[in-house]
């Protein structure tokens, strides 16, 4: 879907600034705009819809797996036929270029389930 995707997920440092506006507002480019929002400029949010529960689950489970293998944990409620996700980088307390990579990440392994689709 994304070229952003495609981009390694880099820890920041301790030292690293949360990114402002005008810093991610290319990265949104690269995400379903139907499915995620930034808050308050601090964290991306997403409501992803199912058909039902089974998909919603196996969603949430490699959501799971993706952020073991980055080491990179989001927020995630499962309810039936949704998955809501919250996610930003806590060691800055706000937005990091990593956050956009694992939210285009979540968006490619969405297309197996999205029911517009």
């Amino acid at each position: 879907m994304s070229s952003l995707a495609d981009e390694p997920c880099e820890a920041c440092t301790s030292d690293d600034e949360p990114l402002t506006s005008e810093e991610y507002e290319s990265y949104l480019d690269d995400l379903r705009t139907d499915v995620w929002e930034v808050v308050d400029d601090h964290h991306l949010h997403a409501h992803y819809e199912f058909e039902d529960f089974r998909d919603a689950l196996e969603f949430t489970y490699e959501i799971g797996e993706l952020a073991e293998e980055e080491w990179h944990h989001p927020d995630l409620a499962l309810a039936w036929g949704e998955v809501e996700v919250e996610m930003w980088t806590h060691k800055i307390d706000g937005l990091h270029k990593t956050d956009f990579v694992m939210a285009a990440r979540m968006d490619r392994i969405y297309e197996g389930y999205d029911p517009a689709e």
